[in-house]
């Protein structure tokens, strides 16, 4: 499917040109579903029913497939698919660029997702049964044309065509904002990426075009391509004024741009350098109209946060209901509404009378007739900032129409799509639990880790009971509900985004408990040893472990390669920086460390190092001769021969000595192996 020429954008003109090149490639159906298309290879394709084993090799298209629910046929995945969280049980088949063709055959697919890079599985399978599709999205436009035909593929043309119009909303809302913005105003705003040399997309790339879409000017260097290397000539002549990249782009930063020519730039000289989520940046998917409106907020958001540059009054749009059984409950729902001219969404809860409550973020409070947790979204969040709490506050109330003498509100990073309501009860006691949560982005190991405002991640929880809670078991239920949320990110692994390789996080930066007195039998105790403590501890824990689910996609049992990604360590990177001939060849030493982790013994024996490591580092033992034995058991084995003393070829110091030891483990037998073939 190609790209069509492009015209001037408007989001009602974008469909119709998107629907319109989608007909295109659909001849007249043989029946009621049966129909035919051309894919990105060239080949024709004809579809007689939706699939129903599917393994997808390219991570946009399982978002997409997830996004218009379509998920469930998905069987197979590459581990760069981390989310949603269902994502952690279907079978991953290695790395994008060479997944297992074993793993794929085992799972008898009736059609496989493919990119152009995946000639190996073309080869492979091009006499299966399996059906391959090839598709490819290199711009924004060609991303809602791929939704649209999976949406047809699968039968779900509604799903579909309303995800296109939510995107397409989106843009046209940040494309309004764009046009207020005089042209000495706008900004040179560059894609940071590369490793060993600073690089950014060529000229027509979709990251470039999403610069453009954001109100940014990017650059022109006459080089077409998904990456280009950029010179220090090039660099300083564009000198741009906000630079950006996903999480893996803050290593090239750090190593460049304290060098000559590539810090003498305006972005680096005030500290314009945003970082965002890799599946934001380096995919034209789902998420597009939400990055694009994202990276505008935050090149704009001293100009955004000013009324004149808002193109909508605030309202509230619609409202879903919640049930919650608890007599002084008068109402709960979960209210979406546009503040700051994008989607936000709260928690509202309203009570029969006047209650007393207790919050971290704002203290005891009486006469509270209203009680809730306010998502903005991150387009919202520089703006927020910069006026401040208070006054983002009141704007809230304001376009919620709640009064701020009797309401008590937290505020949150954490979609409210993805709260957990969690209910516990014993005989005539109940509790309930309103717990959203995100751990990606300042998780933090109190104790360990330095304290610094971080963007919101927030994990906020509201509690409510049907008996009436003294003063001393309110103060008391906080404690119980902190004790168990810190259980709850220790049991699911949570790193600390700071420390990850070293710590598991105990909470976020941004934590905030609202305890409601409520109403009936009066409870004095709410600790570990009373009844009501229980319940309270019982709820949070298990709210925060779907909250946390939802919003992140983390599960306790997430794959191997999900677990050395949480801690910042990528396989690439480790055998890059092995320092060893026979890793000369490193893309086939990361394939052979991708196939060897997708072995169930040694996927084992690295999960054992993580919970070993953090033992370690606790003190908990010092003698790691068991584990020195255990490791060279493992090498000898990937080698198939005795090796007379491992050498140390992880090149990274700040990885705990068990972890550093197994990783050393993988790698001297892939070495070993190498020489003695």
């Amino acid at each position: 499917m190609k790209a069509l020429k492009p015209i001037p954008f408007t989001a009602k003109h974008c469909l119709i040109r998107i629907l319109f090149g989608l007909l295109l490639v659909i001849a007249l159906p043989a029946s009621a579903f049966s129909f035919q298309f051309v894919d990105d290879g060239g080949k024709a394709i004809e579809i007689v029913k939706p699939p129903e084993r599917v393994v997808s090799l390219v991570p946009s298209i399982t978002e997409i497939l997830h996004k218009i629910d379509a998920g469930t046929a998905v069987k197979a995945i590459t581990y760069h698919d981390v989310y949603p969280a269902e994502n952690a049980q279907k079978q991953i088949v290695g790395g994008y660029f060479s997944p297992s063709l074993d793993v794929i055959a085992a799972e008898k697919p009736d059609l496989i997702f493919i990119s152009d890079l995946h000639k190996g599985v073309k080869e492979a399978f091009k006499n299966s049964d399996a059906r391959l599709i090839e598709l490819e999205t290199r711009s924004m436009e060609d991303s809602m044309e791929k939704i649209l035909l999976l949406g047809k593929i699968f039968s779900k043309e509604k799903q579909a065509k309303a995800l296109v119009e939510a995107i397409n909303h989106q843009l046209q809302t940040v494309a309004r904002k764009v046009e207020r913005i005089p042209s000495g105003k706008r900004q040179r705003v560059i894609r940071l990426m590369g490793r060993s040399a600073v690089m950014t997309p060529g000229d027509g790339s979709f990251q470039n075009e999403m610069i453009r879409a954001a109100g940014g000017i990017p650059p022109e260097l006459g080089r077409k391509g998904a990456v280009t290397l950029i010179t220090k000539e090039e660099w300083i002549e564009f000198n741009p004024q906000v630079i950006y990249g996903c999480g893996g782009d803050r290593k090239t930063a750090e190593a460049f741009f304290s060098r000559p020519g590539w810090k003498d730039v305006d972005a680096v000289k005030n500290g314009r350098i945003f970082y965002f989520p890799c599946e934001l940046t380096c995919r034209a998917s789902t998420n597009t109209g939400h990055f694009v409106g994202w990276l505008s907020a935050r090149i704009y958001s001293d100009l955004f946060s000013k009324e004149e540059f808002q193109v909508s009054d605030g309202k509230i749009l619609r409202s879903r209901t919640l049930h919650l059984d608890l007599n002084y409950l008068k109402d709960a729902r979960i209210i979406y509404s546009t503040i700051n001219d994008f989607l936000n969404k709260t928690l509202v809860m309203d009570f029969t009378q006047p209650l007393e409550i207790l919050s971290t973020l704002e203290g005891k409070r009486t006469g509270i007739k209203t009680v809730g947790n306010h998502y903005s979204p991150p387009p919202c969040w520089s703006l927020e900032h910069r006026r401040g709490l208070a006054q983002s506050r009141a704007l809230v109330y304001r376009v919620l129409q709640v009064s701020t003498d009797t309401s008590s509100f937290l505020f949150t990073g954490a979609d409210m799509d993805h709260l957990a309501v969690v209910h516990k009860e014993f005989r005539d006691m109940k509790v309930y639990a309103l717990v959203t949560a995100g751990v990606k982005s300042n998780a933090l190991r109190m104790g360990k880790d330095e304290g610094k405002y971080y963007e919101p991640g927030t994990i906020n929880i509201i509690l409510l009971s049907n008996m009436k809670l003294t003063p001393r078991a309110m103060t008391r239920a906080m404690i119980s509900a902190t004790e168990a949320k810190t259980a709850a990110l220790m049991d699911l692994d949570v790193r600390s985004s700071v420390t990850p390789r070293r710590y598991q996080a105990t909470g976020t930066g941004t934590d905030n408990i609202l305890v409601v007195q409520g109403t009936g039998i009066p409870v004095k105790l709410a600790g570990g040893h009373s009844r009501m403590g229980e319940l309270i501890a019982r709820a949070v824990y298990q709210g925060v472990l779907e909250a946390v689910s939802g919003q992140n996609g983390l599960v306790a049992a997430r794959s191997v390669f999900q677990r050395l990604h949480d801690r910042h360590i990528s396989l690439y990177e480790l055998v890059s920086e092995a320092q060893c001939d026979c890793m000369a060849k490193k893309g086939a030493a990361t394939v052979a460390l991708e196939e060897i982790l997708m072995e169930p013994r040694y996927a084992g024996f690295m999960q054992s190092a993580f919970a070993l490591s953090d033992a370690y580092d606790r003190g908990l033992f010092t003698d790691l001769a068991a584990h020195e034995l255990w490791c060279k058991t493992i090498a000898e084995e990937i080698a198939g021969m005795k090796i007379p003393q491992l050498r140390d070829l992880v090149g990274e110091e700040d990885i705990p000595l068990p972890l550093k030891m197994s990783l050393n483990a993988l790698l001297n037998g892939i070495s070993f192996r190498a020489v003695s073939h």
